[in-house]
């Protein structure tokens, strides 16, 4: 659904789906790509480099610089930094508890359903992307979804490390018909194989919504299913 706002400069922009992926882009250099669920990922064209604030650091290639508050001053606290940026009419924020703490019924089952993050299945990747800090943060979503959709906390967990896997050139295929099964066999016209799943899609290709095979360069290879 698209939510048309009264103030504001109107960006042209496209809508497709690319795999899993829902990717809108806008005419200005901003990109967004959903993953129909609880993952979003925004990308900007070179030219925004070091020209953006907020949450999401300033896209300078510094890390290090990234808590800039809106006064431009650098926090060290995680709050201090969040708070600095929320608009004037809400309450400040705070430290939310370990969730594996406030459920510790969740503990083990999220540390052994989160274990294939650091297992042999994704060594392929380890040497190229530290796999711990994704480990640590599967395990507190996988803890901290307790009403419902707990599985899709942790498949969405692993998806994140897969991704950023599939980013630095470690494509690995993980998903089984028990471990977050994705079923693209669904899509095929009677009796024809048409779609299939891949875990590491073409970043571009050519098809009825995209004839001229024409693709920014900034959309990275999604997972999903091709034809």
């Amino acid at each position: 659904q698209v939510v048309h706002r009264d103030s504001g400069e109107e960006i042209p922009y496209q809508m497709r789906t690319m795999g899993i992926y829902l990717l809108i882009e806008a005419n200005n250099g901003l990109m967004l790509i959903w993953d129909r669920k609880t993952t979003i990922h925004i990308k900007l064209s070179p030219e925004f480099h070091g020209r953006v604030c907020g949450l999401c650091g300033n896209y300078d290639g510094n890390a290090n610089n990234d808590f800039t508050t809106r006064s431009q001053a650098i926090a060290v606290e995680t709050l201090d930094f969040v708070n600095s940026w929320k608009l004037s009419n809400c309450p400040d924020a705070t430290l939310i508890q370990d969730p594996c703490v406030h459920n510790p019924y969740r503990e083990a089952w999220a540390q052994r359903q989160c274990s294939i993050i650091t297992s042999s299945v994704f060594s392929t990747c380890h040497s190229q992307v530290d796999p711990s800090p994704f480990y640590d943060a599967c395990v507190r979503d996988a803890c901290a979804c307790d009403s419902g959709g707990d599985y899709e906390c942790f498949c969405t967990a692993v998806t994140a490390y897969a991704q950023a896997c599939n980013e630095a050139g470690a494509c690995v295929a993980w998903r089984s018909p028990k471990i977050c099964p994705l079923f693209c066999d669904y899509y095929n016209p009677p009796g024809e194989c048409e779609w299939h799943y891949k875990p590491c899609g073409a970043p571009c290709m050519q098809t009825c919504r995209n004839p001229s095979g024409n693709c920014s360069s900034q959309i990275p290879a999604l997972e999903g299913e091709n034809s």
